[in-house]
């Protein structure tokens, strides 16, 4: 499905986020830090602060622009602690333009949240 699907452009960014997946089955909901450096409405590329076992399957949450759960499956996982993965829903260009507003990346420096969209 996903290899015949059309691919977005992604764009740099630097925002804290967080990954939520279960362990050892369904009882445990485990939450590990992370960094969103590339984003597009149908992935993401993510740095990993420590080395860890990702689940093939889990949750974004990006909290500084109040987005939460974004469900997410894994595509490549890179050698320099970076993965990329694919969002299960397309991400909606608000969602997008509220993580530059957030963002500490220097080319989304001027960036304003609208308030009236």
């Amino acid at each position: 499905m996903y290899d015949r699907e059309h691919r977005f452009p992604m764009e740099e960014t630097m925002n804290a986020a967080r990954l939520e997946y279960t362990e050892k089955g369904v009882m445990h909901m485990a939450a590990r830090r992370c960094d969103l450096i590339m984003i597009g409405p149908s992935g993401a590329v993510l740095a990993l602060n420590t080395r860890f076992n990702l689940p093939e399957q889990f949750y974004l949450d990006v909290p500084d622009a109040k987005i939460a759960r974004v469900g997410c499956l894994m595509m490549r996982i890179y050698a320099n602690n970076t993965v990329q993965v694919r969002f299960l829903s397309i991400m909606p260009q608000k969602d997008i333009d509220r993580i530059f507003v957030y963002s500490t990346h220097p080319k989304h420096r001027n960036k304003l949240l609208d308030l009236r969209a």
